[in-house]
């Protein structure tokens, strides 16, 4: 079960929040980081029409870019508030529209449904990451594929006040904790890339030898802060 503040989350962050959380990735003041780190996860995932699962979508906007590459996707959240914003979401007017699901994705239910399940920010919401990781696995597909994109070390403190005052959980997710846990599971490989929005910071925010040194910091550092990819 999720913490309380997740299924409410939606209601208390009031009608501005709500419209942020519609208006992404665009709404972000990083949006470009963001959307080089959607380009990441999509350049990890098997080609269209695989059926996609993404668990932890919010109000659907990663769904969206999903649908709109042609794959055949079931977006999932805990909050029922955010799967109906989802589902009356003008992007969602049209086909190919994502199939909505408020459910707990440490409880799935499916079983060798899904070439893919995707974790876009949204693992290090888990109370209880094994069991979430292992529903994913049981969703999956023989190769299947795991992908990833979760906040890493020191992620945690710097959210801590954010957590305490919705009542979510918000811990680090390291790409070498979901690849420990995933092959206790029963993956048989694993890959850990670096964050592509990372790379944009230290490539277009910076310049010279500082641009090179913040970029090779995070190639080396990316098992504490990077993309996962398990395959069953």
């Amino acid at each position: 079960m999720a913490r309380p503040g997740e299924y409410c989350y939606y209601k208390n962050i009031g009608e501005a929040g709500v419209q942020h959380s519609l208006g992404k990735p665009f709404s972000d003041g990083k949006r470009g980081r963001r959307l080089m780190e959607v380009g990441a996860v999509l350049s990890l995932l098997p080609p269209p029409p695989a059926r996609i699962l993404e668990c932890g979508c919010g109000t659907g906007w990663f769904a969206w870019f999903l649908a709109k590459s042609g794959y055949d996707v079931v977006a999932q959240d805990v909050s029922s508030h955010a799967i109906r914003l989802a589902q009356e979401h003008p992007l969602f007017t049209q086909s190919p529209a994502p199939e909505f699901v408020a459910s707990d994705f440490q409880e799935l239910g499916y079983t060798n449904e899904f070439e893919a399940v995707v974790f876009f920010d949204s693992l290090h919401h888990a109370i209880n990451e094994t069991q979430a990781i292992r529903a994913a696995w049981r969703a999956l597909r023989p190769d299947g594929s795991l992908v990833a994109s979760e906040p890493g070390v020191g992620h945690a403190r710097a959210s801590q006040d954010f957590a305490g005052k919705y009542d979510v959980t918000d811990k680090d997710m390291p790409p070498f904790r979901i690849v420990r846990l995933g092959k206790k599971i029963g993956f048989r490989t694993a890959r850990i890339y670096p964050h592509a929005d990372c790379f944009g910071a230290a490539l277009y925010g910076r310049r010279g030898i500082a641009a090179s040194a913040y970029t090779l910091w995070h190639l080396v550092l990316r098992r504490r802060n990077g993309i996962a990819v398990l395959v069953k």
